[in-house]
């Protein structure tokens, strides 16, 4: 499936390529054929002045009255053989009032057409040099594809930005409701467990019994607690993040394997933070048993703690495998897994949970290939 959305892509992405091609092909041919146009006029209008000063014909003056007066277009510039600008056409009236602007499109004439030479007196050898540019009408055409494939873009990136935004918003309407599902299932079995856990503890010979089955069944409360926080603006209440973040790591420490040290550090005793502690646990939980994978049975997590003036780090480093540069980013996303039986889901919830409820930030510090990544999140205060 993946592939074959990538497959369309490409597809539809060289028939766009194929088609601007296409089309800034065509502009140019043809802004191509108008300034040789453009050039045939000028080359007439400095016939038809020629013809004004060395014809005594009338015949012949009308007609090249009649070509001068009638270019209304083309910018031009005429000067002397010194350089100096003797007269100029076809230019905005209150643009020429401006100082030096008429150097400025003569200096911009000269590279883009050679002069046309007009001789005033052959007996003197005088010339004038006639310098043009390019038409309004050549310029927006030469321009127009690009103004075109600006707008085609913005509007491309619009619609895909549209098309994300929705089909974020239903990827997050099912999660809300498999994570909802997913406690309501959960609630009915618990109700029973407790239950069925009362009836243990009437027997005094359970009591070692009953204490590990509260444990678990307190566990998988929080973990329904968790599931049905999801979709739903959770409670933020001040908390003691160091107190909180050593529960969890006492509650890891129990279940990793002996060969593996974890270890919290942190320049202050308290630390008092606004977060809903059920969902933060469940970022630090995963962080850790992310953490624990990549380790493979041996190795050291560091969870660093720093109070700063108007945010706190949480670094949860460890020693494992490491992460490529190239999937900083990928992990974070729905159904991406380095491990067979993995998901994908833990790491792509946990930014959830800090950047849409609390409003900070979760991302890959550092990493290096077989000696560890730096997980850092973020907490405004």
């Amino acid at each position: 499936m993946f592939k074959q959305y990538i497959g369309w892509r490409f597809v539809l992405a060289s028939i766009a390529v194929v088609i601007i091609g296409a089309t800034i092909w065509f502009v140019s041919s043809l802004s191509r054929k108008i300034q040789e146009e453009e050039r045939k006029k000028v080359a007439t209008w400095v016939e038809a002045n020629r013809e004004l000063l060395q014809s005594d014909s009338e015949t012949n003056l009308n007609l090249a009255v009649d070509i001068v007066t009638n270019n209304t277009t083309i910018p031009l510039i005429l000067t002397d053989e010194a350089g100096n600008i003797l007269d100029s056409r076809n230019f905005d009236t209150t643009l020429i009032r401006e100082p030096q602007f008429l150097q400025k499109q003569l200096k911009a004439f000269k590279k883009q057409h050679p002069p046309f030479i007009m001789e005033v007196d052959a007996r003197k050898n005088l010339y004038n040099y006639i310098y043009y540019g390019d038409s309004l009408i050549l310029r927006q055409i030469r321009y127009y594809p690009y103004i075109q494939l600006i707008v085609v873009a913005l509007f491309i990136g619009l619609a895909l930005f549209a098309i994300s935004s929705t089909n974020r918003a239903t990827q997050n309407q099912v999660w809300v409701g498999l994570a909802k599902e997913t406690a309501h299932q959960l609630g009915t079995p618990l109700s029973s467990m407790e239950a069925w856990l009362e009836i243990l503890r009437e027997n005094e010979s359970n009591a070692s019994i009953t204490a590990e089955l509260s444990k678990d069944v307190d566990r998988l409360k929080l973990i329904t607690e968790r599931f049905s926080k999801i979709g739903s603006v959770p409670q933020l209440e001040e908390t003691d993040l160091i107190a909180q973040i050593e529960n969890m790591v006492a509650y890891i420490r129990k279940r990793s394997p002996q060969k593996v040290q974890l270890t919290t550090h942190s320049d202050e005793d308290e630390l008092t933070v606004m977060i809903s502690p059920p969902l933060f646990d469940w970022v630090v939980e995963n962080l850790l048993k992310n953490a624990l994978d990549a380790m493979e049975g041996k190795g050291k997590i560091d969870i660093n703690i720093q109070n700063h003036p108007t945010y706190v780090t949480i670094d949860v480093a460890d020693t494992g495998k490491g992460i490529p540069k190239m999937n900083f980013e990928k992990v974070f996303k729905p159904g991406f897994s380095t491990k067979k039986r993995g998901w994908g889901l833990g790491l792509s919830l946990a930014r959830r949970i800090i950047e849409d409820y609390h409003r900070g930030r979760l991302y890959v510090k550092s990493s290096e290939l077989n000696k560890g990544t730096v997980f850092r999140i973020l907490l405004r205060k």
